[in-house]
């Protein structure tokens, strides 16, 4: 069967496997084709024949083409066998299902069954909360435990999910950030968590200077465990509010990443001591439909103004939905 298809490198294919999922573009049915050189990803047959569409999308060039493909047998779906949509994210060996899922028993052994390196369900009891923004959960099948090893885009990272937050849903978003970065750039990522975005910087980009900060004791621990298993040796790990140290850096960032939706506007005059003419500002909230970036880019602004800049808006995007009518999104501003 003959199909419009992405042709890439193979070393960039899993990246690009991995967005083309998440836009749901990838055609499931047909298996993906390999040669000496190129992957060749099936593309849904609908999908329109405009190059402009990927290149806006995917994180580098890509050249669509067509090619033969073969069906291959799908696998039932967790959605198949509980007769409904699942909410679930995959962290390493365990199972997160939403708070708001249904029959929970039901949904975690589907869960198990179609991926079996899946060892523990869990559910959450809470949203994210409290100063060091942790979750509670609930076992619901498998092995009692919050903690884990992740993988992500050739980093591993030992996660303990009560005691620090992550999610894989970012991993794109994580990707798209480091992609900016140049060589011999310093990167400031003030609440670096477990440090998915500092370490992954770091790694791809060995003549970086990444400074990742976080308040919980408990993060950093797990972050300084993270540097020494993906042997990166250029990462400073803090262990501070980021308001107590920020001036240690001053003027240093060519990059600041403020991964904090919610509470960020707090730490904007923060991100400002440490950003210099020239640097960009990673910012990340979570904003109603009705104002996507408005607001935020006014706080941004005004953080600006204070501290003797002017900002150049660099791009805006929606990450992921968050709630109904709610929205993960990310502004990046270049300081002038």
């Amino acid at each position: 069967m003959k199909r419009q298809c992405i042709q890439v490198e193979k070393k960039k294919g899993e990246k690009i496997r991995k967005l083309l999922m998440e836009k749901g573009w990838l055609d499931t049915s047909l298996r993906i084709v390999s040669d000496e050189s190129y992957l060749y990803m099936p593309l849904i047959s609908d999908f329109p024949a405009d190059i402009n569409k990927l290149t806006n999308e995917l994180p580098f060039e890509v050249q669509l083409t067509e090619h033969e493909f073969e069906t291959q047998k799908k696998p039932k779906t967790v959605e198949q066998i509980t007769g409904h949509i699942a909410r679930y994210e995959i962290i390493g060996s365990i199972a997160l299902l939403d708070h708001d899922e249904v029959n929970l028993e039901k949904t975690a052994d589907a869960i198990i069954q179609v991926h079996p390196h899946v060892k523990t369900v869990l559910a959450a009891l809470s949203a994210v909360e409290g100063e060091f923004r942790t979750r509670r959960f609930t076992l619901i099948k498998g092995e009692n435990t919050t903690q884990t090893l992740h993988k992500e885009y050739g980093c591993r990272y030992a996660i303990d999910m009560e005691k620090a937050y992550f999610t894989p849903r970012l991993a794109t978003e994580r990707s798209r950030i480091m992609e900016q970065v140049k060589d011999g750039d310093t990167v400031v990522d003030m609440f670096a968590g477990v440090g998915p975005f500092s370490i992954l910087i770091a790694k791809k980009r060995p003549s970086c200077r990444v400074i990742a900060i976080d308040k919980n004791p408990e993060a950093v621990k797990l972050l300084r465990n993270n540097i020494s298993l993906n042997g990166v040796t250029n990462v400073e790990a803090v262990e501070a509010d980021v308001r107590d140290v920020i001036y240690r850096y001053a003027g240093t960032a060519d990059h600041v990443i403020m991964n904090l939706p919610h509470t960020a506007e707090e730490f904007l005059d923060s991100a400002m001591v440490v950003a210099k003419v020239g640097s960009v500002i990673h910012y990340y909230d979570i904003t109603p439909e009705s104002d996507l970036y408005s607001s935020s880019l006014a706080h941004i602004e005004s953080a600006a103004s204070k501290a003797g800049f002017t900002i150049e808006s660099h791009s805006t995007r929606i990450v992921r939905s968050y709630s109904p009518h709610q929205f993960n999104v990310c502004i990046e501003v270049r300081i002038t």
